[in-house]
């Protein structure tokens, strides 16, 4: 089954459904990043890809002691050699950037590289530390961020690219290439590879049951009936 297939299988699964389904497999303690990696905005629902991942370091130095168009000079030969985005020719279609930025108070995402990935294909981001800024711009242009903390500073001088497409791990839990991620308001779920299609059989179990009991619910107290509580073709 293709990545494609996939999406669709889990297009309509809260984060809840897909915790529930990792619970049924046996993993009540894994999958679910920390509670400190939150949506920059609400989506209207759950923000779902394929995790395509790189690593970032602190950038050791020396810090350059020239200002002005010395500054500029140097800026661009940082940006040319030392915080590069090598991950970013990469993407294609349904992947869902997961960054290892090491916690540092720097915003690597912002307004125009965020929406330069999503013209690419992919469908959100997550790392942990700081990361995103210009959050105005990207709320305004409806990019999915999930992250520990808004963060004013450039990369210049603070952050160094290190590798790509490796192991990284987000919020106590190891993100590899290909892992399926899912996000929305609760929070961050990863589905390792080998579980998602067990984890997909337990998470439609408990959408549908949910949706069935609730959308009673709904009857019960005079409610008009929305999406989240449609049952057609389940």
């Amino acid at each position: 089954m293709n990545r494609q297939e996939i999406l669709e299988m889990y297009k309509d699964f809260r984060v809840t459904d897909v915790r529930d389904g990792m619970d049924w497999c046996g993993y009540h303690h894994y999958g679910t990043m920390h509670h400190s990696i939150k949506p920059l905005w609400r989506t209207p629902k759950a923000v779902i890809g394929f995790a395509r991942t790189a690593r970032y370091l602190p950038y050791e130095g020396p810090l350059p002691k020239i200002t002005g168009d010395e500054y500029t000079e140097w800026s661009n030969w940082y940006y040319g050699n030392v915080c590069t985005d090598k991950w970013v020719d990469d993407i294609i279609p349904g992947d869902f950037i997961s960054l290892d930025i090491c916690g540092i108070d720097v915003g690597l995402l912002g307004s125009n590289n965020t929406l330069n990935c999503v013209n690419k294909g992919a469908v959100g981001f997550v790392l942990n530390g700081g990361g995103v800024r210009d959050t105005d711009e990207v709320i305004m242009q409806e990019i999915p961020v999930f992250t520990k903390h808004i963060s004013q500073p450039m990369d210049q001088a603070r952050i160094r690219y290190l590798e790509k497409n490796i192991p990284i791990a987000l919020g106590g839990v190891a993100v590899y290439p290909e892992d399926l991620i899912v996000a929305d308001g609760d929070g961050v779920v990863v589905v390792p590879q080998k579980l998602i299609y067990d984890v997909y059989k337990y998470a439609y179990r408990e959408m549908k049951n949910d949706k069935i009991s609730r959308r009673g619910l709904y009857e019960a107290g005079g409610r008009e009936y929305d999406e989240t509580v449609n049952i057609d073709g389940l």
